[in-house]
């Protein structure tokens, strides 16, 4: 995250967003307090604060609840959130196209792939191995299919230094389509315990959230967030063109490329450890252009809070709705996020623009 200036030093669009950020750090710790006491198991937030400051401490259920459960559900929901949001913002800057998002890259199509080739195959392995890997041998796999994926349409859409965005678009269509026939084949090839599991995975959840998972996707995530308002200037720049973008002394190709595995690590990590989770990264950009503007400088870490928040509330939407059980989160933000991207879509083509 970054300091905003005072909003009485920037202009009127600038102080709006100024005003934005603090708001969105607000509902962010408010959403984040209603999560901690929110479950299937009470949890009285309360007297948990009450004993602390009495230094009495908590009770070994409520340590547990607490400890175990809530707050690595919350610290995963929060990364993760902040990581799919920042990274929708930073294709649409790229692609300077509002329908882009992480899966441009190949992240979604190669971590699907991957995950399902762990579990499909993972029987296969040699005993040891298998037994190495345990629970982290999804993930691992679908962070390593995501990062793959990004890297062979990076490569595909280099030449002489030069990336082509139009081409790395079109490539990514097709290298998803041939990810997309492979996870079919493998589906195909599944048992029915498989098949659930697969399920499970393609609609996310941060019900098996862990410190341990928490370990491994924050050293991917968190430099992605505090850095990404470092490329604000170039992404504002690459909206005039890449040629003007140039001409203004804008590093392009270090933009992109900077962008491009920025985004890789980011969604790639939260992909692996949460699943499939859809909308974030397309509808939160487009809510905070409409509030406060394109400029990247706010942009950015705006959309860090307002994904974080987002998907921490659509997590108490999932393990509250039909309670004891659970529902996968991405149900929820797909049910949530595409109204509003239709809402959106109207709105725009009420003012008489496109896209």
């Amino acid at each position: 995250m970054v300091a905003l200036p005072h909003p009485a030093l920037l202009g009127d669009r600038s102080a709006r967003a100024a005003l934005t950020f603090r708001a969105l750090l607000v509902l962010m710790l408010a959403v984040s307090v209603l999560s901690l006491g929110t479950g299937a198991a009470g949890l009285d937030l309360g007297q948990i604060a009450s004993g602390l400051w009495s230094g009495e401490g908590l009770s070994q259920r409520d340590r547990v609840i607490l400890m175990d459960v809530r707050l690595p559900r919350l610290a995963m929901g929060l990364l993760i959130g902040a990581a799919l949001a920042v990274s929708g913002a930073l294709m649409q800057g790229l692609f300077r196209n509002p329908l882009a998002d992480p899966g441009i890259v190949g992240v979604g199509a190669g971590a699907g792939l991957g995950a399902v080739a762990a579990i499909v195959l993972g029987g296969l392995l040699p005993a040891g191995l298998a037994a190495l890997a345990g629970q982290h041998l999804v993930p691992v796999a679908a962070f390593l299919g995501g990062w793959a994926a990004t890297l062979l349409l990076y490569r595909i859409a280099t030449r002489g230094g030069q990336t082509s965005v139009a081409t790395m678009l079109l490539a990514g269509i097709a290298l998803g389509a041939l990810a997309g026939a492979l996870t079919g084949i493998l589906v195909y090839l599944a048992d029915d315990t498989q098949l659930r599991d697969l399920t499970f995975w393609s609609m996310g959840s941060v019900a098996g959230a862990s410190w341990s998972k928490i370990a491994a996707a924050l050293p991917l995530i968190l430099p992605v967030l505090l850095l990404s308002p470092l490329l604000a200037r170039g992404l504002n720049a690459l909206a005039l063109g890449e040629a003007q973008a140039g001409h203004l002394g804008i590093r392009v190709e270090r933009v992109k490329r900077l962008a491009i595995l920025g985004v890789a690590a980011a969604a790639g990590a939260a992909v692996a450890v949460a699943g499939g989770i859809g909308f974030v990264g397309i509808v939160v950009p487009h809510l905070l252009r409409l509030a406060t503007g394109p400029d990247h400088r706010f942009l950015l870490p705006n959309a860090a809070l307002l994904g974080a928040t987002l998907l921490v509330g659509a997590d108490m939407i999932a393990r509250t709705l039909v309670s004891p059980a659970e529902l996968p989160i991405g149900i929820v933000t797909a049910t949530l996020g595409a109204p509003v991207f239709l809402w959106i879509l109207m709105q725009r083509r009420g003012l008489g623009g496109g896209l």
